[in-house]
C-alpha cells in the first residue's frame, strides 16, 4: 500500500498519530529530499519515542521523476511504502502528483493522509472566505509570466492564495500596491513556527509596514477577491459575433478565448453565413 503523508510546516507536533503508525510499518520511504526526511525522522523517533526505522530512502521530485518511475520494481507495493514532501500535504505546490497518477495508472493502492496545509491555514486566518477562492501556488519569477500571474491574480472573483519566498514579498505587495492600492490583504509567515506572525491591511498601507518588518520565513498571502460583478461584464462567444469586424478578426478573437485553431474558426464562420 502506498501513503501520501503530510509532514508539519513549523511544530513536530502538527504531526499526526496516524502518521506515526503508519511510518512505523514502512521500510522504504520516497521523499521531496533524502536529507530532510531523515532529519524529520530522527526528530520523530526522538520526540515521540516513535521507533521509525526506515531502510531505504528515495528521492523522488521534479527534476528525477520520470527516472525513478521508470525503474520502479511493482513489488514493492506489496509492503507499506510512504511518500513524504519536505514540508506540508504532497502534491501541493510540493512533489507527490507524478506519484499518484503512477499509482492510478498501475491500479496500485493508494491513500492519502489528511494533515498540514499553509495555504488552508492561512485562508481561514484571512476572514476572507465565503464560499469559493482561487490557489495559485508560486507566481512566476519574473518577466512577462510574472506580469500575467499577477493581472490574473488581481481579477479573480474569489480570494486568492499565493505562496511566496521572503526574498519576493516585499516586491509582490508593491506590485499590487501599484495596481491596486485599497485592496485589502492578509500575509502570514512562519505558520506554526515559533516567530509565526499574521498582517491585514489595505496593499498600500501593508507596504510601508512590511518595510519596517522582518519578511524572514516562507509567507503566504491572501488577496480579497476583486469587488467588480464579472458575471455581468465579461465577454462571450455571442458579443464577439455581434461586433462589426472582419470574420478572420472574430475568429482570433474566438481563438483566444477559447483556446481553439482559429482557421477551423474561421471557416466555420464562413459556413455559417452560407
Amino acid at each position: 500500500m502506498l501513503y501520501f503523508i503530510p509532514t508539519p510546516i513549523g511544530n513536530l507536533s502538527d504531526i499526526s498519530f496516524r502518521a506515526l503508525e503508519l511510518l512505523k510499518t514502512c521500510e522504504l520511504v520516497f521523499c521531496e529530499d533524502t536529507r530532510v526526511s531523515k532529519s524529520l525522522i530522527s526528530l520523530l523517533n526522538a520526540k515521540f519515542h516513535a521507533d521509525i526505522h526506515i531502510v531505504k530512502f528515495i528521492a523522488l521530485h521534479s527534476r528525477n521523476e520520470k527516472e525513478v518511475l521508470a525503474s520502479i520494481d511493482l513489488a514493492i507495493f506489496e509492503k507499506n511504502v510512504a511518500y513524504l514532501s519536505d514540508a506540508g500535504m504532497p502534491g501541493i505546490s510540493d512533489p507527490g502528483r507524478a506519484l499518484v497518477e503512477f499509482a492510478q495508472k498501475h491500479k496500485l493502492a493508494y491513500e492519502i493522509l489528511p494533515g498540514a496545509n499553509a495555504a488552508l491555514v492561512a485562508l481561514v486566518s484571512s476572514a476572507f472566505c465565503k464560499k469559493e477562492f482561487i490557489f495559485m501556488g508560486f507566481l512566476a519569477n519574473k518577466g512577462k509570466d510574472r506580469q500575467k500571474d499577477l493581472e490574473k491574480l488581481l481579477n479573480h472573483p474569489y480570494p486568492s492564495i499565493v505562496y511566496e519566498s521572503p526574498k519576493r514579498i516585499l516586491s509582490l505587495i508593491e506590485q499590487i500596491a501599484i495596481y491596486e492600492p485599497e485592496r485589502q490583504i492578509f500575509a502570514m509567515k512562519e505558520i506554526s513556527k515559533k516567530f509565526e506572525n499574521k498582517f491585514k491591511a489595505k496593499a498600500q498601507e501593508l507596504l510601508q509596514i512590511l518595510k519596517t518588518s522582518n519578511l524572514n520565513g516562507e509567507w503566504v498571502v491572501i488577496i480579497e477577491a476583486k469587488e467588480k460583478d464579472f458575471s455581468h461584464n465579461t465577454l462571450c462567444e455571442q458579443d464577439i459575433l455581434e461586433l462589426d469586424l472582419a470574420l478572420k478578426s472574430k475568429a482570433k478573437l474566438l481563438a483566444k478565448m477559447s483556446g481553439k485553431n482559429p482557421k477551423e474558426l474561421y471557416q466555420k464562420l464562413l459556413l455559417s453565413q452560407n
